[in-house]
């Protein structure tokens, strides 16, 4: 039983980097170096800590570009 759910978890795991990893390639950041992706993030991470317009503004952005994935 044990080794199942364990199982389970690596395979939930491992979809859910996948599609991380699809969120930078949707980005247009699939060539960047990693240090600038992560250094993008962590600030990102920063701006958004306390500040719920920041929030608000970046997640349009997204759920704008979710919009576009047919183009």
């Amino acid at each position: 039983m044990a080794k199942s759910t364990t199982t389970e978890a690596r395979k939930k795991d491992t979809r859910e980097k996948i599609e991380l990893g699809g969120l930078i390639v949707k980005a247009g950041l699939r060539y960047e170096k990693r240090a600038l992706l992560l250094g993008l993030l962590i600030d990102a991470n920063r701006r958004i800590k306390g500040d719920d317009m920041e929030r608000a503004r970046l997640a349009t952005i997204g759920a704008e570009a979710f919009g576009h994935d047919g183009e």
